[in-house]
């Protein structure tokens, strides 16, 4: 410390100084300036804190001060409060020493000496319902004394406005009369009045001055109450957020007795960090024990725009009329220019639609334990862990893959946009509507077999049609194409990497996004966030997105960046909270979106820029002017009984309905799939162990035929050397180990594609699987001879 000695206190000085607070295990001492006034010790982070935030206070009056060694001290009232403070000297712990013991000494006089009933109570926070009472007691006595006061001051109102009338009076008759011998009477009257009106004067500027006097005496320990409330206030909401902790890490210790010790999961509730150890509960902000200042800062704020442009049309916004719009009323693309756009389909000669269902058989409640099959599969990649249906729902990955369709009209009011930007913020809320249907969603999809295909059919009702094949089966990866008559198509190829930590589960999605518009070609991308299963061992599994998204227009150059924001118990922010800003091939921004991505997106237009000052960790954030926020998107409600039926939506309760008519790869035909939604779990979990024997032993024909293509005479590879490959798996063998050797070579089987190619897209410049057609003129033709028998 370089500050100055100051010299040793007088009492009713002010003393102030930097010292040493023990804050936790975590953060240990943290320095912080400590001023001593008036019988009572504050301190604050800085010296600029003081003027408006305090970060606790403690009365000397009912303080216990004692010296722990040359540097240490401990300042308590009791067990409410307790500062363990360090100085840098042993001169310097002596100087505060000596200023909190005269402190406190005068503390205590005052406090004795005082006339006042409510000095009786101390101004500390009471720790009983007695205080309380006795806050209670001196509110009442006050309100008694200020009333009467205010009865003085009435009487005396009326007294002087009684005896003002009469010397009125008598003054209006003195200059009435002549002179003569009633003369020295009415004088003598006027004399009377003139005194007694000076009498009552003097008592109601008494009875003022007294009514200051004890309003001004007051005040000041009203505003003390006041402040204790506060603090007393904090105190009880950073202990509601302790108490949220220790339930939490209890229910754990509870459930799981042995999974982790409290030490490992909380430090900040050990030994000396809990209620008995050093530091209080109202000791530091809430970044002390929730780390909230580990949290990534917003990138930028937005404001209500000047209301001049709310009024001014678009002709007049230079810049802005050709791509955002005429005014603010344009930019509601729904109402108004695609409800007016002569392009838009008209009604069509009705047809007859066949009815979905809209109910599956309710989940049977079977209990497995999980720790059972996890505990020997940290850190190993989940794909290669055979789980029974008990942790799944009764859909394939490709069903899943497809329910991204969920929310096509988004990509259908998106192919009417007349500009990029509007198109872009279209394209940004179905990216983020995928994930609406993940919340409830905590089983797992059967991981589809190699050549499984799933199609979803929707031409007639909503004018679209998807396809999707699993086209590799470790890495598990899956191609889907989807085109509709509005003049869109989508597709895609995601490869799944997740990893088992313990604690949580993380899914990886490996691939890209692309959607195409034929009316304006242009070429959008985007890749998937990370998804996060928690409390896998103990406690209620549930489901997080984060991460970050770029959505890029390849023919314009525009771009959206959208933000997953990770969810925080403790945090003051929105949960699952979804922000994005939309900027053209500049780096200008246009519009804004902000929401979450299991509820809606509304999105903005940007009327106006600038720098805002710097945020946390130094970052300076972009400040935009925006008009006011619309919705665009609203997630649809679960049907009723959702929470019986797996949670699925409208859309997945129909996906694994029979239909005639589908490729036998469907996965609607899967045994396995059908048994476990039908409830005969048990059933299933045996269809499931031979569908995939019966997937590693044509694996191994496959592997075999190559092989033998490939050798030359002088190195051909007898059957005899095959079958005793490390590649063979005994039948019935289902162990981790097995799988992943017989699963390694899953990419080298040379299989091949039914209805997709790999091609090199030369707009993105990625290589993923692309739609190379025949899949729907089969249907039609009823030919399903390429089809192999993988069920």
């Amino acid at each position: 410390m370089s500050e100055s000695k100051p010299p040793t206190p007088t009492p009713g000085d002010t003393y102030k100084g930097w010292l040493f607070k023990w804050t936790n295990y975590i953060k240990g001492y943290q320095r912080r300036w400590f001023v001593l006034s008036n019988g009572l010790l504050s301190y604050y982070r800085t010296q600029a804190e003081m003027g408006h935030t305090c970060r606790g206070t403690i009365n000397l009056a009912t303080a216990n001060i004692a010296v722990e060694d040359s540097c240490n001290f401990v300042i308590s009232n009791g067990g409410a409060q307790t500062y363990h403070l360090k100085a840098n000297s042993e001169v310097e712990r002596q100087r505060w020493i000596t200023a909190l013991e005269l402190a406190k000494a005068k503390a205590v006089d005052m406090q004795a000496n005082s006339d006042d009933s409510g000095d009786e109570c101390p101004a500390v926070p009471p720790t009983s319902g007695q205080g309380g009472g006795c806050r209670n007691s001196e509110v009442q006595s006050t309100l008694r004394t200020l009333n009467s006061k205010v009865e003085d001051l009435t009487t005396c109102n009326d007294l002087i406005v009684k005896h003002g009338s009469a010397l009125q009076r008598s003054l209006s008759e003195l200059e009435a009369i002549r002179v003569g011998g009633d003369m020295g009477e009415k004088i003598r009257q006027v004399t009377e009045r003139a005194t007694l009106f000076r009498i009552t004067s003097n008592a109601m500027i008494n009875a003022c001055r007294d009514f200051l006097s004890l309003a001004q005496t007051h005040s000041k320990r009203w505003q003390k109450a006041l402040q204790v409330e506060r603090d007393q206030r904090i105190r009880l909401e950073e202990t509601l957020e302790q108490l949220a902790k220790q339930h939490n890490h209890l229910e754990r210790a509870f459930r799981g007795a042995t999974v982790l010790p409290s030490s490992f999961s909380n430090p900040a509730l050990g030994s000396k960090g809990g209620a008995s150890g050093k530091g209080d509960a109202s000791d530091e902000d809430d970044d002390n024990e929730f780390f909230d200042a580990m949290e990534d800062p917003a990138e930028f704020i937005t404001v209500p725009a000047d209301p001049k442009y709310h009024k001014r049309s678009g002709s007049n916004v230079s810049g802005l009329s050709s791509e955002i719009g005429m005014d603010d009323q344009s930019v509601n693309f729904d109402e108004l220019s695609l409800a007016s756009n002569p392009e838009s389909p008209q009604p069509l000669e009705l047809e007859p639609v066949r009815q979905r269902r809209t109910r599956i058989p309710d989940k049977p409640n079977y209990y497995l334990n999980l720790w059972s099959i996890m505990k020997n599969c940290i850190g190993k990649e989940l794909s290669k862990i055979p789980m029974p249906v008990n942790f799944n729902e009764p859909l394939s990955m490709l069903q899943r893959l497809s329910e991204d369709l969920e929310y096509y009209e988004l990509l259908d009011k998106a192919a009417k946009c007349q500009s990029s930007l509007e198109q872009m913020c279209y394209v940004a809320a179905f990216t983020v509507s995928s994930y609406s249907t993940t919340v409830h969603r905590t089983g797992k999809p059967f991981n589809p077999l190699l050549g499984e295909t799933f199609e979803l059919d929707r031409l007639r009702e909503c004018g679209y049609r998807s396809l999707c094949e699993q086209v590799s089966h470790h890495p598990p990866a899956a191609a889907h194409h989807a085109f509709s008559e509005k003049g869109w198509s989508l597709r895609q190829e995601i490869t799944l990497a997740s990893k088992f930590r313990g604690k949580y589960l993380s899914i990886m999605p490996l691939g890209s996004i692309q959607c195409l518009f034929d009316k304006s070609n242009n070429h959008y991308s985007w890749k998937k966030v990370t998804t996060t299963v928690h409390n896998i061992i103990v406690g209620k599994l549930w489901i997080d997105q984060s991460g970050e998204i770029d959505v890029v227009n390849h023919r314009t150059g525009d771009r959206c960046h959208l933000k997953f924001a990770p969810y925080s118990y403790f945090s003051r922010d929105v949960p699952r909270k979804v922000t994005g800003v939309v900027t053209d091939k500049e780096g200008k921004a246009h519009y804004v979106l902000s929401g979450t991505w299991d509820e809606k997106m509304e999105f903005s237009r940007v009327m106006q820029s600038s720098k805002g000052e710097n945020g946390t960790e130094g970052k300076q954030r972009t400040v935009y002017q925006t008009l006011k926020a619309k919705e665009i998107w609203t997630k649809n409600p679960l049907p009723e009984g959702a929470d019986n039926m797996y949670f699925f939506s409208s859309l997945a309760l129909t996906l694994n309905e029979p239909e005639d008519g589908v490729a036998p790869t469907d996965s609607r035909r899967r045994p396995d799939q059908r048994l476990m939604e039908d409830g005969r779990w048990d059933e299933a979990n045996a269809e499931k162990q031979r569908l995939e024997e019966k997937q590693r032993t044509t694996r191994r024909e496959r592997e075999r035929e190559a092989v033998k293509a490939a050798s030359s005479p002088e190195e051909a590879v007898t059957e005899d050397s095959i079958n005793d490959s490390p590649l063979k798996t005994e039948a019935g063998e289902t162990g981790t180990e097995a799988s992943e050797v017989s699963d390694e070579s899953a990419h080298q089987d040379n299989y091949q594609a039914l209805w997709f190619e790999k091609l090199d897209d030369p707009v993105s410049g990625e290589v993923l699987h692309v739609y190379k057609g025949g899949y729907w003129e089969a249907k039609d033709q009823g030919s399903w001879d390429i089809c192999p028998d993988i069920f």
